[in-house]
């Protein structure tokens, strides 16, 4: 593997985990190891593809899925990464000892360009006993917004999360009270 699909791969999640506030400040600083059954990169088309199993871990990062893409832009730029599954799955740790971040859906899109995270179809966002349910899930990693939205009523559309079609779910434990 030359430097430059090095550089790609690296960029995949280096990039995503510098504009989340949610990763641990020295993710970016680790390794990033993908394991799949299948690998292809093209450097004329600006594309990865890995296919079968894929698991991707840098620190406390760790993605999961059938499937991943990522695209680049003409300077090599990270433009998308798109990783699909039963469902694709992420983990990450959180800077300060709070509870690890953990996101399901079917589909997991990271728009670089855009500081977008998107979990699609029976899209799960916990922290702790935090809770974010829905069809579509939409976190915007620099400025720290969470939008969800619940699955479509029309054509009888049923989810296989909690929240009833068309809605979506939210649930916010109470603030522990300190011990004397």
């Amino acid at each position: 593997m030359n430097a430059n699909n090095r550089r790609w791969i690296g960029a995949i999640f280096l990039l995503g985990a510098a504009h989340t506030a949610w990763a641990l400040s020295t993710d970016s600083q680790q390794p990033v190891e993908i394991t799949a059954d299948f690998a292809e990169l093209d450097d004329e088309a600006g594309r990865t593809v890995y296919l079968g199993n894929v698991v991707v871990v840098q620190g406390s990062i760790r993605m999961t899925g059938d499937r991943l893409r990522a695209s680049f832009d003409a300077n090599r730029e990270l433009e998308d990464v798109f990783v699909d599954g039963k469902s694709a799955f992420f983990k990450q740790t959180p800077d300060g000892g709070k509870e690890d971040i953990e996101g399901y859906a079917l589909e997991i899109e990271y728009h670089a360009k855009k500081d977008q995270l998107v979990l699609i179809k029976d899209a799960r966002l916990t922290q702790g006993a935090r809770l974010f349910e829905g069809y579509r899930i939409n976190y915007d990693t620099k400025r720290s917004i969470i939008t969800g939205r619940g699955a479509p009523t029309t054509g009888g559309t049923q989810t296989a999360t909690n929240a009833a079609p068309g809605r979506i779910k939210v649930i916010i434990p109470p603030k522990s009270k300190a011990v004397p």
